[in-house]
């Protein structure tokens, strides 16, 4: 199995703009696509620029939400601030999280492994938590010279 643990956040929300994911969710291949044209669009219309712009740290965030029946998926950061054209914010609870770090060459590469070992690999396998919904996020935290280095966070209960 992965390597993985668990780490107590405190509450925090991120503020995004999302778009929802019409592919059934097991396929893959569809939700990987749709993913992918979305990130091209915020960062070519220049909406990533903007909620960078107001973002309170470097971080970046590909964020997975179910709301109102609907697979959401979003491109965010935290702020303070808003922007009034942005989509949603999303709130992330106090609570344990799993956590599973990686680097890619590219943030498409990141988000899609790390989701696929923490849902994959890690989640069917532990004994000590379970993940029963809620937003889930990779977060882009570091560009090196030829990578990205990132973590995902799936708010968890204890068993």
């Amino acid at each position: 199995m992965a390597d993985y643990f668990l780490e107590e956040k405190n509450s925090f929300a991120v503020l995004g703009f999302g778009t929802e994911l019409k592919s059934h969710y097991t396929d893959y291949a569809g939700i990987i696509k749709e993913k992918s044209d979305f990130w091209k669009s915020v960062k070519q219309d220049g909406r990533l620029d903007a909620l960078k712009a107001i973002a309170i740290n470097d971080y970046i965030f590909a964020v997975n939400e179910a709301v109102n029946n609907k697979m959401m998926h979003y491109a965010g950061v935290m702020s303070e601030k808003s922007l009034p054209e942005a989509t949603r914010v999303i709130e992330f609870p106090k609570g344990f999280y799993l956590v599973v770090k990686g680097e890619a060459k590219n943030a498409d590469e990141l988000h899609n492994t790390l989701t696929g070992i923490a849902f994959g690999e890690v989640l069917p396998e532990a004994k000590d938590c379970a993940y029963v919904g809620g937003p889930n996020t990779t977060v882009e935290m570091e560009q090196r010279s030829d990578s990205i280095y990132g973590e995902i966070w799936i708010p968890v209960i204890m068993k």
